[in-house]
């Protein structure tokens, strides 16, 4: 009597990424390596200044979003240096940065001064947790349309680093965070906000990393310079500077706008 029992093998999932190339109608398994990890190291970052200010060290997680923020801007480059771009790098892109630049400024800041402002302390954390949300959304959806030498809106790279230097320089100082938690609170919702707005910022994305004059790196030279001088009052003054620019120029162009 034979044995019609057979042993089957159970077919294996396995978990690929698969793009398809639009043009060429071309499909690549697989995801690209090295921008990818600038992207996650980003992601890492952001999630340590979480982890960083439950645990009460403010200063650390101050400078995991600042490093973030320097890997974010990275990830790009290396992609466009290396010709390594796709469309699941721009959609891990956006998640990172939303984690990084969304949830772990508001949080910081939160447990730092907000915490002890009850409801209107998370509802200054919440709008700019969810105005990051809809920024990064909003870039995502306008990529292809707009002026690339200018971003509409606050990059949120710039709000969480506004947010992150803020905490910095009041915790190296030896402010307690409820001292200020009403400036605290009127900053974080008003970085979020800027983030949603239509104040236009410069992108600087004309420049080009290559050669450059002499006075050029000269001029990096001396701002490493400064920026190691005093590292969180240097670093929060440029935010700030940035962000009065950009309103200052948009209201310029409405009062021109206005006349004309």
């Amino acid at each position: 009597m034979q044995d019609n029992d057979k042993t089957t093998t159970p077919p294996q999932e396995t978990f690929e990424v698969v793009e398809a190339e639009q043009r060429t109608g071309a499909r690549h398994k697989g995801v690209y390596l090295l921008p990818n990890l600038f992207t996650t190291g980003a992601l890492f970052a952001g999630f340590y200044a979480i982890v960083a200010a439950m645990n009460g060290l403010f200063e650390n997680a101050a400078l995991g979003i600042i490093v973030a923020g320097i890997l974010d801007g990275m990830d790009g480059g290396v992609a466009r240096l290396t010709n390594t771009q796709s469309k699941f790098g721009a959609e891990y892109d956006s998640l990172s940065d939303c984690v990084a630049f969304g949830v772990a400024p508001g949080l910081v800041a939160y447990s730092w001064a907000l915490s002890g402002l009850g409801k209107f302390g998370w509802m200054a954390a919440f709008i700019y947790v969810a105005c990051a949300a809809l920024r990064l959304a909003r870039f995502n959806v306008q990529a292809e349309s707009t002026d690339k030498r200018f971003f509409i809106g606050l990059p949120s790279p710039t709000g969480a680093g506004l947010v992150a230097t803020m905490v910095w320089l009041g915790a190296s100082r030896g402010i307690e965070g409820s001292d200020v938690s009403w400036l605290v609170a009127f900053m974080v919702a008003g970085a979020g906000l800027l983030m949603v707005s239509s104040v236009k910022y410069h992108s600087f994305k004309e420049f080009h990393i290559g050669r450059v004059p002499f006075k050029v790196l000269l001029g990096v030279i001396i701002a490493f310079a400064i920026v190691f001088l005093d590292p969180p009052l240097v670093l929060l003054s440029a935010a700030v500077i940035y962000v009065a620019v950009g309103l200052l120029m948009s209201l310029w162009h409405l009062r021109k706008g206005g006349r004309a």
